[in-house]
């Protein structure tokens, strides 16, 4: 388990420093997405070629859980299948809605685990998982 300190150390680096940040000169797919309750906001862009993600990109505008998170989600999924992608957010979202689990993070999750103490809350959860909503959003069209 990472300490309190290296988490938000982790998440204050991808705010700080986002990884692919900035828009794909055509993306395959993009969605927008808005978290109402606070006004964040994040836009989620994919360059998908034979059923892999070859680039991701994000821009948006919020908290520093909401950008970190995005950032840790775009330098997640390169290079990942749309399946793995699907599966990785399926288990996030799990991990984050379910605030009791006192199970180890899954490794597949890496960086993620930073965003473990927003978990206890639920006005937070919403912030983290607003990227992974989105790109969910944009995955539903790869269908």
């Amino acid at each position: 388990m990472i300490s309190d300190d290296l988490y938000r150390e982790i998440i204050l680096e991808h705010y700080a420093h986002p990884r692919c940040k900035g828009k794909l000169e055509a993306p395959t797919f993009r969605q927008d997405g808005v978290n109402p309750t606070c006004g964040d906001a994040v836009t989620v862009e994919l360059d998908v070629k034979d059923n892999r993600v070859v680039r991701a990109a994000f821009e948006g505008v919020g908290c520093s859980i909401s950008l970190a998170s995005a950032s840790m989600l775009t330098s997640l999924i390169e290079g990942k299948t749309l399946d793995e992608v699907r599966e990785l957010a399926a288990t996030f979202k799990k991990r984050m809605l379910n605030r009791n689990d006192a199970e180890p993070c899954p490794e597949q999750l890496g960086e993620l685990e930073a965003l473990d103490g927003v978990r206890q809350y639920p006005v937070r959860v919403k912030c983290a998982l607003l990227a992974w909503n989105t790109l969910l959003g944009a995955l539903e069209e790869a269908l």
